[in-house]
């Protein structure tokens, strides 16, 4: 509840200073029975926002059609779907609640120069979990700023290098030349899906994947599987790169600020993950190289989802609260 309050009022305020008219859609995906649902409980918009909030419930009765129901209380990306397909928006942005957007980004997003062939990422930077509802905006975001623990994403700038040792992003000319050596190792020894597939910014990409409405659609969504979310993301941008949408990595100033908690699967030890695994399985990233390497050289879709995917054609309880100014 903190992390979703933190991650509403920072989206209030900078569509308010960035005069920003968006809509926030929060899918609220098998509400426990007899708690108060998130459009209750969570902030509204007050007389001088510009951000509509909807809330859209997926009852229990649909969870109860999953197989794994009972371990995965909350199927994400097919939350993420519910939301994609009943979105007013030209652009969606896929992302998560608990998230800080930085100022650089929020200015990005005003700035609206977005391309309808492309789909767009930012780099996830966590940080503790020691801000305050009581501080104000510029506040947080300054402690954030300060104190980021790990930077998850590519750098726009050096596509050829992923898994280098921080140490040799100090200087930007050794960094420079690494990346156009490791660039010529791979034109030789790589085959082209591999070197695309390679490029694509998988890390954390859930929390940051923005593209037009039309792409959304075209591509289907993300995959909708009765398994835990892990790689689902990843999936979905195989499927944007294989169908030719060209991907665009902001710079890393233009990030998210995620809030740490034990629960997520970067603050997990590895023993935990296979724990975790046992009993909520995923696709494993084995299987989403291979399948890169089929999608990049066919070109196609997954074609796994059914036509009214994200449950297009149910009749979904939703409460919006519109913005006064929007």
């Amino acid at each position: 509840m903190k992390r979703m309050k933190l991650f509403m009022n920072g989206l209030f305020y900078q569509t308010r200073k960035y005069n920003l008219p968006v809509e926030l859609i929060m899918v609220e995906w098998n509400p426990p029975e007899g708690k108060p649902l998130l459009s209750e409980v969570l902030p509204k918009p007050g007389p001088e926002d510009v951000m509509t909030t909807r809330y859209i419930v997926v009852p229990n009765a649909i969870h109860q059609r999953f197989k794994r129901r009972d371990v995965i209380p909350l199927f994400q990306m097919i939350g993420k779907n519910v939301g994609i397909r009943r979105a007013k928006g030209e652009f969606i942005l896929c992302t998560n609640i608990d998230l800080l957007f930085s100022h650089e980004l929020f200015q990005w997003l005003a700035d609206k120069k977005l391309d309808k062939s492309k789909f767009y990422r930012a780099n996830r930077c966590d940080i503790p979990d020691k801000l305050e509802l009581d501080w104000d905006f510029e506040k947080q975001l300054t402690f954030a700023e300060n104190n980021i623990m790990t930077r998850l994403g590519k750098d726009y700038r050096y596509l050829n290098l992923f898994n280098v040792h921080p140490i040799f992003y100090k200087s930007a000319i050794v960094t420079r030349v690494l990346n156009v050596l490791y660039g010529w190792y791979r034109d030789l020894f790589e085959g082209k899906p591999q070197r695309i597939f390679n490029n694509l910014d998988t890390a954390a990409c859930g929390d940051f994947t923005l593209m037009h409405r039309d792409a959304w659609l075209d591509m289907q969504g993300y995959l909708e599987l009765d398994l835990y979310s892990i790689h689902i993301d990843t999936f979905g941008l195989i499927s944007a790169r294989s169908l030719g949408y060209e991907q665009v990595i902001l710079p890393p100033t233009a990030c998210s600020y995620h809030i740490d908690h034990p629960t997520g699967w970067e603050a997990m030890t590895p023993i935990q993950k296979i724990k975790f695994a046992e009993e909520r399985p995923g696709v494993g990233f084995d299987v989403a190289w291979e399948t890169a390497m089929y999608m990049m050289v066919n070109k196609t879709r997954y074609d796994i989802n059914p036509e009214d995917w994200g449950y297009a054609n149910d009749a979904l309880p939703e409460t919006v609260f519109p913005a006064p100014k929007g």
